[in-house]
């Protein structure tokens, strides 16, 4: 079964690539300030609360962000504290979050 969505008007298609354009913007920013250092990642995983962009962001591109990490670690860092690849900050449990922040901080 395939869901067909309505033809967006030319307002609506403008608007909205205007948004996906200032969240693109927005998830660059924050993974520059965790490359840099100025944003920990307790900070990045609160701030998904109530920012959309950052709650739409997965996991691994939030690890692949910081220094040292890269795909293959990533993976097995999620790997390790049992959280699917496919998850987003907002998915994120309560306990999944402390074990991530618990193991950027012993690192």
């Amino acid at each position: 079964m395939t869901v067909s969505l309505r033809p967006l008007s030319p307002q609506e298609r403008s608007d909205a690539l205007k948004k996906a354009a200032a969240a693109r913007a927005a998830r660059a920013a924050t993974k520059e300030r965790l490359k840099t250092g100025d944003l920990s990642i307790a900070e990045v995983l609160d701030s998904g609360g109530t920012e959309e962009a950052i709650a739409r962001m997965r996991v691994t591109e939030l690890l692949e962000a910081l220094p040292g990490i890269g795909k293959v670690r990533a993976a097995a860092i999620m790997d390790n504290l049992g959280i699917a690849a496919s998850r987003r900050v907002r998915g994120l449990g309560v306990h999944q979050r402390r074990a991530l922040v618990d193991f950027m901080n012993e690192k």
